[in-house]
């Protein structure tokens, strides 16, 4: 199947095309708004299309968070309070900032996202900043107050603690081309996951992949110039966390 940068129409492609200005003003002005609630490990997202399958945007919103720092935990669920949002949790602050800033409106399946800062640490930060214990008991406290109220525990999604990318690895590869020979991907890997990795690139034009070849794909860019700059950038890059994506120049 064939991926076509932002000239297609179909309903595929407006996951990545460009903001519109008045989409773009809004996000400035939402931006201005999180400066009022203290940076966190953990961003809270809204506005993401709940038709999507929970699984399918976990792992989407892995392949698209994870370029900017380790993710500990990512927490999406179904129940009507909570459909189109969900809970990305950074090990590193500078990661959740990063990824706040950087993807702030950003078209995820069609619908511009809103990015802030979660309100309060997420469980899993707690425990290593050794606060857990405290919020537990004061909890348990507003529990007692306010009897008969049932508590609610929340399932940590299945999260991925391994690092974004791999180590430095050599890559034997052939002569520079416009276009890049991708292997080693997961099973899972779809188009739109590639799409919104490479589509950031200046110059990306399109996403093959193989029929029957889950594991390999093949990305064009307009000049070999700009295939290098994605291909030296995203070397290594986890898709999951087991497999660290091999990129090489196709061969000519």
């Amino acid at each position: 199947m064939v991926i076509k940068n932002r000239q297609n129409s179909s309903p595929f492609f407006g996951r990545f095309q460009r903001v519109s200005p008045v989409v773009h003003e809004r996000c400035e002005r939402k931006r201005d708004s999180n400066m009022d609630i203290r940076p966190n490990h953990t961003i809270y997202i809204n506005n993401i299309n709940d038709k999507v399958k929970k699984e399918e945007m976990k792992r989407s919103l892995y392949a698209l968070f994870s370029q900017f720092g380790q993710i500990i935990d990512i927490v999406a669920m179904k129940t009507m309070k909570m459909r189109g949002q969900a809970f990305v949790v950074f090990k590193e602050l500078a990661g959740a900032t990063n990824a706040l800033r950087q993807l702030q409106g950003f078209p995820f399946y069609n619908k511009p996202m809103r990015i802030q800062y979660a309100k309060t640490d997420s469980e899993v930060i707690s425990k290593i900043k050794g606060t857990y214990g405290d919020k537990k008991e004061k909890k348990e406290k507003k529990k007692k107050a306010q009897e008969p109220a049932a508590g609610l525990t929340k399932k940590p999604a299945a999260g991925s603690a391994a690092p974004v990318h791999s180590p430095a690895v050599q890559v034997p590869d052939n002569p520079p081309n416009y276009i890049l020979f991708l292997n080693n991907l997961p099973e899972e890997t779809n188009e739109m996951m590639l799409s919104m990795l490479f589509n950031q690139f200046p110059g990306f034009k399109e996403v093959r992949l193989v029929p029957g070849k889950h594991d390999i794909a093949f990305v064009e860019f307009e000049s070999d110039t700009q295939a290098g700059v994605a291909k030296d950038a995203l070397q290594g890059f986890r898709i999951t966390a087991t497999c660290a994506m091999k990129i090489t120049y196709a061969k000519k």
